[in-house]
């Protein structure tokens, strides 16, 4: 495929969305697009009721670019709105043929490789002269419309991947109603007991040690905030620390660690023999006396019954923090132990399951990125 490079500044024209001050919010009109509108993120939506210049509408299957905070392009598909700031509507008026589906891969794949041009440590953005001298490759149409289909087929494929996955989860969450009963209403009207009761509940050290250049991983809120344990990005800590921090919280394989600071409430089961230590994190330990199982109380704790009964005790503005205190007097039913090993042997059937798809998913989107690499660098 022949190619050439182009700067995004010459591809089109981005109109910056509208500074919009709090006053000028409302309950009705027009809605008001801001970059949490982009991501997904649950706000409550904000309308402008009055009229503003015609370029800082939006209308369905415009490209929008955010340049702050999460940096990326998106496709708007809903109503017609209002462009608020830090957001830049793509106006393809530049005479250049380039498909729209094309410029959102190139343009995508673009944005994440600029971390260099990024400004600013709590709030990202790019300048608009960086912004305009991104270089990305560009084919001949018929050579973009080759490139957009199989990236969109390849697409196709992760999003059925993890659509199966989702699935699955579901029927887990399903099945723990049908066993066990909604954990609010306790039709079933099991024992219930704080979960401090039933486990060993506590967190990790509260102290700031010494960081070193190699030793022993220190797992914060971050590495878990996923619903993984990834120790790819740990801090390490000196093996005196280390003995230190796990005098009080030594975590077993089997435990259950969860984030308390930040994204809270993602508990991950400990699956390997452990060597790490852990700071802002919360520990539930278990035993073979135990009146419940570690997968039963992972499930309950992922389940909207832990949204509603803790979630809303979340503290903190910018950056949220459960207590511990909390998290031990959540009221736990407590089935049958017989019942919750039945329940966690399905679930084990069903991780299995997942663990193919997971397989696949990760096989796919690594042809995705092999594909977005040559075609774009």
């Amino acid at each position: 495929m022949k190619r050439e490079l182009s700067k995004i500044g010459e591809l089109a024209t981005y109109v910056n969305g509208y500074a919009f001050k709090p006053s000028d919010w409302s309950l009705k009109g027009r809605p008001i697009i801001r970059i949490q509108d982009l991501t997904g993120n649950d706000y409550q939506t904000n309308y402008y009721e009055s009229t503003l210049d015609e370029k800082y509408k939006i209308k369905k299957g415009d490209l929008l670019i955010s340049w702050s905070a999460s940096i990326g392009i998106y496709e708007w598909d809903k109503e017609d709105a209002w462009l608020n700031q830090h957001i830049f509507k793509v106006v393809f008026d530049k005479g250049v043929d380039i498909e729209k589906k094309y410029f959102q891969f190139a343009v995508g794949n673009a944005l994440k490789k600029v971390s260099g041009l990024i400004h600013g440590s709590t709030m990202k953005h790019l300048t608009k002269s960086a912004f305009d001298s991104i270089q990305v490759p560009l084919y001949s149409v018929d050579e973009q419309l080759k490139i957009v289909q199989r990236l969109e087929a390849m697409q196709r494929s992760v999003n059925i991947s993890k659509k199966e996955i989702e699935k699955l989860d579901t029927l887990v969450k399903s099945r723990f109603i049908e066993m066990f009963g909604d954990p609010v209403m306790n039709p079933m009207g099991w024992e219930v007991e704080g979960l401090g009761k039933v486990c060993d509940v506590r967190d990790g050290t509260h102290d700031s040690p010494a960081y070193c250049s190699e030793g022993f991983p220190l797992v914060t809120s971050k590495n878990v905030s996923s619903g993984k344990i990834d120790l790819s990005d740990c801090s390490y800590i000196a093996k005196d620390d280390y003995e230190k921090i796990n005098q009080r919280s030594k975590v077993d394989k089997g435990d259950i660690i969860m984030p308390m600071i930040g994204t809270v409430g993602i508990p991950v089961i400990v699956n390997f023999e452990p060597n790490f230590a852990i700071k802002n994190v919360a520990l539930i330990k278990f035993n073979s006396s135990s009146a419940v199982n570690n997968v039963y109380i992972k499930v309950l704790l992922e389940s909207n019954y832990f949204d509603n009964a803790i979630m809303r005790k979340v503290r903190g503005g910018t950056q949220k923090f459960i207590s511990l205190g909390d998290i031990r007097k959540l009221q736990v039913l407590v089935p049958p132990i017989a019942l919750q090993n039945q329940f966690a042997a399905f679930v084990a059937q069903v991780d299995k399951s997942k663990s193919v798809l997971r397989k696949l998913l990760e096989k796919q989107e690594l042809l995705r990125a092999a594909l977005m690499q040559e075609y774009f660098g």
